[in-house]
């Protein structure tokens, strides 16, 4: 209680004591016993009501005793499942240990590939992430006063490295290997490398990386079948000492189709995995490729970004020429980089096959030659040098650019003024300069009865692809968005309302899902269409309905529960005539059954690193007497105060009515008015 509240406490019983001996004593004859307890009642009143009027506060302090976070973390990947009564064993030890709830606050959680709150375990997890559910587990639990228990053979399959992260946690990691941590003979497939597509009668490269477990000398065969025929073999030898082979070949790509490969090396003798000597992955062989000529009479950087963008995609290839190169009867579609007069036998050569371009105007374009070579659009030039930043068009219909963003891209350079399209055109981007948004498109895309254009008003578009690189640290957005380009300029047939997305081989039905896109007939996406897959397992005979749930610009039907085999499908839309056809394949492929001896070092390195224990399933009872006996995890007390208003009481309402009515009814008795 502060001074101030105290003085007016001490003011009132002034007051109250002024009132009283006004009221009963100033010109009053009557002194006795009477008087007094009269006056003493008075007294009480005015003070509780002079008190209310203060209203001090008081207060207080409610002390808690709070117990140390102990988090049970158990694996439920599938490669516990061998494993399942050591870890049942574990925890109904950790969970009935006195010890442990005395001291330790106890909660339970389990996770594979993400966190889960739960003691309830199906050790059926598809993947394992442990570096995500000890981060989880730091964000929930961010205080100091936190150990966690995990039971986990240590071998994760996804994600980040869980022992990285551990020397900057707060969580005291306490790990518990469950398994077996004998490393045993093994030969594996490590990685197959190999194009997704191929192009008919040409070969392509395959990269096989073997790899070796042991301690003697072996001699193994690896071989390569296509289609059930076998295409490759080799022998190799591998050791302690040389235990790693690259082996390289050429295959033939004979006929078009997708070609289903499996990499095999042998089996050891003997050998406990054998699950992991082999791989699946599939070969597209196609008999056309889009043939891309970059037609330039000047170098620049956006030439070889360009260049880069359009063959990520193996079945373009990109040649540069100059304007008056004569063999272009391989091009499929033009880009014209800053086109001048020494462009005029191009345009010829264009306008001749009706083939669709994709132009580039910049500061070294010469704007009246332009202007009167087609009459597609119109520039106004003289115009100075100026920075363009490009602002998206989420109106634009003519391709998916939902998942393409150009907030952070570095503007561009250009120096044309007003421009004037004419004809079928749609504005992909708009320029900004200056902050202020203007009508004049940065990219658009025209049509006309001659075919598609494409034109980009702005130069050093190789900025867009280093940037897209640094947000990224991949190029795959930029090569992504240029190869939507040139997917738009090569399509020469009438744009297909239903279209569909899917692989042709899965591993493992985890990430099995086909997608498709479907547009109304003025070809905007119909968010409200009723898509229906129809599935077929090719090796049991059952069908099954399978309902398209509308994701962000798309539908998606997820496979995941599906068993491994080969499958046919017809994905249609109700009550239109509309449907599209596919096949896929899922293999027999479960990444956590490809490691089967715990990693209990790299468990140690995390218990090192966190400042905490690795144990083993044989060892519990020693972990609950060390976590019984650590002072690190001592139950802390905390105190609250709480500031109580005196109004708050009931009591001193009650003592003021309890005063008038005494007073009250004495003075009635005595016959006093």
């Amino acid at each position: 209680m502060n001074t101030q509240t105290l003085l007016l406490i001490i003011s009132a019983a002034i007051m109250s004591l002024a009132l009283v001996l006004f009221q009963y004593y100033y010109k009053s004859k009557k002194r006795g016993k009477l008087g007094i307890l009269l006056s003493f009642l008075r007294f009480f009143t005015w003070f509780g009501a002079f008190l209310l009027l203060v209203n001090p506060k008081f207060p207080s302090y409610e002390y808690t005793l709070e117990k140390a976070n102990l988090l049970l973390l158990s694996d439920n990947s599938s490669s516990m499942s061998a494993y399942r009564s050591d870890v049942e064993n574990a925890l109904n030890k950790l969970i009935s240990s006195d010890g442990l709830s005395s001291k330790f606050e106890l909660k339970s959680y389990n996770f594979s590939s993400s966190l889960n709150a739960s003691d309830s375990l199906s050790l059926s997890g598809k993947s394992t992430d442990i570096a995500r559910a000890l981060a989880t587990l730091k964000d929930v639990h961010s205080k100091e006063n936190t150990a966690v228990i995990m039971l986990t053979d240590g071998n994760q399959t996804f994600g980040n490295d869980y022992v990285f992260g551990a020397g900057s946690s707060k969580l005291a990691v306490y790990p518990v290997a469950i398994g077996d941590t004998t490393r045993y003979e093994d030969i594996r497939v490590d990685q197959v490398n190999a194009n997704k597509y191929a192009f008919l009668k040409n070969k392509y490269p395959v990269e096989i990386f073997i790899s070796y477990e042991g301690s003697g000398a072996v001699s193994e065969i690896v071989s390569i079948t296509v289609n059930e025929t076998r295409v490759f073999r080799e022998n190799i030898r591998l050791s302690s000492s040389d235990n790693s082979k690259v082996i390289n070949t050429l295959l033939d790509a004979g006929s078009v189709g997708i070609k289903y490969m499996k990499v095999a090396v042998s089996n050891l003798e003997g050998e406990r995995n054998i699950k992991n000597n082999q791989k699946n992955l599939t070969v597209e062989v196609i008999d056309e490729k889009t043939n891309v000529a970059i037609v330039s009479d000047i170098l620049h950087p956006d030439i070889g970004a360009l260049k880069k963008a359009i063959e990520s995609n193996e079945q373009r290839s990109v040649s540069i020429k100059k304007p008056n190169d004569k063999d272009l009867d391989d091009v499929d579609l033009f880009i014209l980089y800053q086109p001048t007069a020494s462009f005029i036998s191009i345009y010829e050569y264009i306008k001749l096959k009706n083939a669709n371009t994709f132009s580039v105007i910049g500061s070294n374009t010469d704007l009246r030659f332009l202007n009167g070579i087609q009459k597609r659009f119109r520039v106004e030039d003289g115009y100075p040098l100026q920075e363009v930043v490009p602002v998206k068009n989420d109106g634009f219909t003519k391709f998916d650019i939902s998942e393409n963003s150009f907030e952070d891209y570095p503007p561009l350079e250009t120096d044309v003024g007003p421009i004037g399209i004419s004809g079928d055109n749609e504005t992909l981007l708009q320029m900004k300069i200056k902050g202020v948004t203007m009508k004049s498109p940065l990219l658009s895309a025209l049509t006309d009865e001659n075919g598609k254009n494409i034109i980009l008003f702005g130069e050093n578009i190789w900025k867009w692809r280093a940037q897209a690189y640094r947000n990224d640290q991949s190029f795959q957005n930029f090569d992504e968005f240029i190869g939507k380009l040139m997917v738009y300029l090569s399509d020469n047939k009438s744009k297909e309302r239903l279209t569909l997305d899917f692989k042709s081989i899965y591993e493992g039905s985890n990430n099995a899902r086909v997608g498709a896109t479907y547009f109304d007939e003025a070809f905007t996406f119909d968010s409200n269409a009723n898509l229906v897959l129809q599935l077929k397992n090719n090796d049991t005979g059952i069908s099954r309905e399978i309902p398209m749930l509308l994701k962000n610009g798309f539908y998606e039907a997820d496979l995941s529960d599906q068993t491994a085999g080969q499958y046919q499908f017809t994905v249609s839309v109700k009550s239109k005539n509309r449907s599209k056809s596919g096949s896929f394949r899922i293999m027999d492929f479960d990444v956590e059954q490809q490691l089967l001896s715990t990693d209990y070092k790299k468990l140690q390195q995390l218990a090192d690193r966190s400042k905490g224990e690795l144990f083993y399933s044989s060892g519990i009872d020693a972990l609950i007497d060390r976590l019984s006996g650590d002072e690190r995890f001592v139950p802390v007390q905390s105190s609250e105060e709480k500031v109580v208003s005196l109004i708050d009481f009931r009591i001193l309402l009650g003592i003021i009515a309890t005063t008038l009515g005494l007073e009250w009814l004495i003075r009635k008795y005595n016959g006093l008015t």
